[in-house]
Formats: C-alpha cells, sequence, structure tokens
C-alpha cells in the first residue's frame, strides 16, 4: 500500500475491499490524531462528507418505492418555500440535473460543540436566500450542487413525516445493523474519531482565511495544520460520520443478489445513467457517479472538506465493492484506489467476471 499512499500524503487511512458475502481485505494505518500518537484503527471514525449523498438517494429512492413520492413530482409540491421554480422535480435534484446553483460549501459546518442546538432548517433558508437564483433551467445540463441534495433531505423529512437522520437511522442504517456507533449524523465518540488534517504547503492553506472557519483552525503538527471536530450543516448532502468497514457494509447491500433497503426494480435505479432534455446521456445515476476502468464500467461516491477526503466504488460485473477513507483535506483518492484497486478487479478478470 505505500506506493499507493506517498509518504506524508495523509496522516492515516482505512481500506476496505467487500464482495457481497464477505470482506475481502481490510487495512488501517498511520494516525488519527498526530500529537497524541493515537494510531488509526478500523473502529475509527472519519467524516465520510459527500458519501452521504448516495445514503441519500437510497432514503429518497425508498420512499418512491412505497408511493410516499414520486421521482417525477416537482420539489415544489414537497417544499414550497424553494426558491428555484416549480419545474424541477426530484429525479432532477437527484442526478444534479435541477440547475440548483453550487457555491462553495467549506464554510458550511459547525463546531461539534454545538452541534445539539443547532437548527439545520434555518441554516438551509440562510443559504437559499444567499443563493436564490437556479444556476441552468431544470434538465438542461449537469451540475453537482450540495444545495440540491440539502433539499433532498427537507423533501425526505416531508415526505416521511419525521427528521431526516431519524428515518436514515430507521431505514437504510437500520436494516444494514448499523449501530450509531459505526455510522451516524454526528460523531459518536471524540476519543475515537479521527482528528482532521489541512496540508500545511498548499494552495488551500495559504487561502484558508478566505474558506476555512478560522474558529475550526487548530494547531500545527510537521506537515499537517490540525482542523478542530465539526460537523456539515446539511446531513443530507455531507453529514454521514463512520468508518470504513460501515461504508463496507453498504456497498455489500449494492452488490447481493437480493437487497435489504432496496427492491431490485428501485436498485436498477441507482446504476442506470441519467439523460438532458436532449437526450445526452451524463455520467450520473439517481446516487451515483460512473466511471470506467478502460472498457469497463463502476459507480462512485466521492466525499471531501475540512480535513478529510474519501471514496467509495462499486464494480458490479466483479462483485467488489471498495472504500478508502483518510484524514487527509486534498489527497486524490481516485488515483489511490485506481492502484489499490487493481489487484481485486484483475482476479475479476481472471475469473472472467468482468
Amino acid at each position: 500500500m505505500g506506493s499507493a499512499v506517498p509518504p506524508h500524503a495523509a496522516p492515516g487511512l482505512q481500506y476496505v475491499v467487500v464482495s457481497a458475502g464477505e470482506t475481502l481485505h481490510e487495512h488501517a494505518a498511520g494516525w488519527a490524531d498526530i500529537a497524541a500518537c493515537r494510531p488509526m484503527d478500523l473502529a475509527t471514525t472519519l467524516m465520510a462528507y459527500s458519501m452521504s449523498k448516495t445514503f441519500t438517494a437510497v432514503a429518497a429512492l425508498q420512499l418512491a418505492q412505497a408511493g410516499a413520492l414520486r421521482l417525477d413530482d416537482p420539489v415544489s409540491a414537497w417544499l414550497p418555500s424553494q426558491p428555484y421554480g416549480a419545474a424541477l422535480t426530484v429525479r432532477q435534484l437527484l442526478a444534479h440535473t435541477a440547475g440548483v446553483p453550487a457555491p462553495l460549501p467549506l464554510r458550511w459546518v459547525h463546531p461539534i460543540a454545538a452541534h445539539h442546538s443547532f437548527d439545520e432548517s434555518a441554516a438551509l433558508e440562510a443559504v437559499l436566500r444567499a443563493h436564490p437564483r437556479p444556476s441552468a433551467p431544470p434538465g438542461h445540463r449537469f451540475l453537482y450542487s450540495n444545495i440540491g441534495y440539502w433539499l433532498l433531505g427537507s423533501l425526505v423529512a416531508r415526505a416521511s413525516g419525521t427528521t431526516f437522520p431519524a428515518y436514515v437511522r430507521a431505514h437504510v442504517l437500520g436494516p444494514l445493523g448499523l449501530p450509531p456507533a459505526s455510522l451516524d449524523y454526528a460523531v459518536p465518540d471524540v476519543a475515537r474519531h479521527a482528528a482532521g488534517y489541512l496540508e500545511r504547503w498548499s494552495l488551500l492553506n495559504l487561502a484558508r482565511r478566505f474558506l476555512v472557519d478560522p474558529a475550526l483552525v487548530g494547531e500545527t503538527v510537521g506537515h499537517w495544520v490540525r482542523l478542530r471536530e465539526h460537523h456539515v450543516d446539511g446531513s443530507s448532502f455531507g453529514g454521514l460520520v463512520g468508518t470504513a468497514r460501515a461504508i463496507g457494509r453498504f456497498l455489500q447491500d449494492q452488490l447481493s443478489p437480493h437487497s435489504a433497503l432496496l427492491a431490485e426494480s428501485t436498485r436498477r435505479l441507482l446504476t442506470e445513467p441519467q439523460r438532458l432534455r436532449d437526450g445526452r446521456e451524463i455520467a450520473m445515476t439517481l446516487g451515483w457517479h460512473v466511471g470506467r476502468r478502460g472498457p469497463r464500467r463502476f459507480f462512485f461516491k466521492e466525499g471531501g472538506g475540512g480535513g478529510f477526503r474519501c471514496m467509495m466504488r462499486l464494480y458490479p460485473a466483479a462483485g467488489v465493492g471498495t472504500v478508502l477513507m483518510t484524514n487527509a483535506t486534498a489527497l486524490n483518492v481516485g488515483r489511490v484506489l485506481d492502484e489499490l484497486d487493481a489487484p481485486f478487479v484483475r482476479r475479476s478478470d481472471a475469473a472472467g467476471a468482468w
């Protein structure tokens, strides 16, 4: 693993490879907290950031499957106060084709100490007031939007009659056997949560006074600037906190012949690329981005922000899922996974699975 992750590329990492029925490989290395000399292990929690969006997509698809909403419902039918017009649909929010604006979300976080009193609805309202104009007509272009998935969280809450985190705990994490200690919308235990780090000699660190809340910036340790523990303002676009093992359990369900979360007809929506109004296919399903290794297609979701970077991948034809989680802001996790995943993909090549 050393050649895939060069020295000083990340303080610590977790890497897990699964098939539908077993864990094929798991590894933790480096430091969860450099100054405290606390090692990273497989029970250490990290911020999942935008990997959370695929879980949000599953929640919305579950409600569509149950008839509680329809994918082609106008978003305004559920959220009449959203400012982006009456034409955008639930399906377009899921596929990032709704034309919702995409400002940088780096300051959309709050200290962990403020989480118990944080008003997420008020935070979303403030963001909508600050960014009230659509960036494109619905369906005309792919435009990745955190606001779009934040709206999906509010929509899931409305359609389910409970809060968004409560719905996901009960209907996504619960059926997978994942307790809050392994995956949840809050840091379960600071003593076993990884510290997040910003690369000391990086453009982001040079510009941090403009991009990062100064209250979150901690001490400098060697190559790294520690960022203090925090939560993402929008749980549905980036709020999950957990372990690579827990994410691996989610990937196993996606690989399984019978999902605990979705009927097969619904689960297929997670692997069908979407199209714009003019018929052009985009490299996005209703929850995954679409990637390629040569002629072979896989699905992925990356997450990253203040102090963390991660990616999960599904190789359905190979029957393999992988996840890499690190406590470094800018590590190129896609490039690392290209190398780390190769032996497991090659095994599938040799077996004729691809």
